[in-house]
């Protein structure tokens, strides 16, 4: 496992929530990500397309994987 740190570019609290959660286990789909973090999809998608947008993270299929 490939540790990294929270960077400084996320300021929301759920932003680096669903980043550490993806980060720490390398990926995860929508659906773990709603099951685990008990967060709403529609928030999910704000937060992912905003972690994409900032190069944090990319999508792979149906995998969220760290970029």
């Amino acid at each position: 496992m490939t540790t990294r740190q929270l960077p400084t570019g996320v300021e929301s609290p759920r932003g680096k929530l669903v980043y550490l959660y993806i980060s720490t286990r390398e990926q995860a789909t929508l659906d773990e990500l709603h099951a685990e973090l008990d967060v709403p999809r529609i928030t999910l998608y704000s937060v992912l397309k905003t972690l994409r947008g900032r190069g944090l993270v990319r999508e792979d299929g149906d995998q969220y994987v760290p970029a």
